[in-house]
């Protein structure tokens, strides 16, 4: 029994997105930026949401269009991501996606995951959120806080967050697929922690089977 129906709904109520991330809040807009979005996701990547933001909004200030970041120096760009870490692959990165998308695509991000994915740089997780957060696309973007709870409540058994997605394609109604990364994401940085999960607080914990959970507080 998975209990997909309740453990959302306590998620839904409890978070009701009011400590949204950054990459949730972008979706809001009135018109997502689908080159932000996808910028701010590859700046994310092993690094803190509130990094995330202020590196994001510090670059978008200076340049905010494939072209500007294509053409700006690469010690000038390592230095506007640096607090981000990683910041020399993620500048070569963000350079090379930008390179792309004029070359092939006419500066915009593709609305296609094949398309997406066929750029060097972004991987799945990443393709979802563009596709989910600037394009509205009915996809399950899958990060460690999505792999790690639905693992840990049995809803997947899975060794990678590849797998997760697929897995979670066949089982999760499609009324969550959108919503699903914003409330794991929230739920695993306040509570379901990668190392001792705060199970004791836990909105879920009756739901829960706390499978692979070693340590808790």
């Amino acid at each position: 029994m998975k209990n997909i129906e309740k453990i959302m709904h306590i998620l839904e109520k409890h978070f009701q997105y009011t400590e949204r991330t950054t990459l949730n809040r972008m979706k809001e807009s009135a018109k997502p930026d689908a080159f932000k979005i996808l910028i701010s996701c590859l700046l994310s990547l092993r690094t803190k949401d509130s990094n995330t933001e202020s590196v994001s909004e510090k670059l978008f200030k200076v340049a905010s269009t494939p072209e500007k970041i294509s053409k700006m120096p690469i010690k000038k760009l390592e230095k506007l991501i640096y607090s981000s870490g990683h910041y020399h692959k993620k500048a070569r990165t963000l350079k090379h996606v930008s390179k792309v998308l004029l070359r092939e695509n006419g500066g915009k991000v593709p609305n296609n995951k094949e398309k997406l994915l066929a750029i060097k740089g972004i991987g799945p997780k990443t393709a979802n959120i563009v596709l989910c957060f600037a394009f509205n696309k009915t996809v399950i973007p899958v990060d460690v806080h999505v792999h790690t709870v639905s693992n840990r409540l049995r809803w997947v058994k899975t060794k990678t967050p590849e797998q997760t997605e697929k897995q979670l394609e066949t089982l999760l109604p499609k009324k969550y697929w959108k919503e699903i990364n914003g409330l794991f994401v929230l739920h695993g940085k306040k509570f379901c922690q990668s190392f001792s999960p705060l199970c004791s607080k836990c909105l879920i914990s009756d739901y829960c089977p706390k499978i692979g959970v070693t340590r808790s507080r």
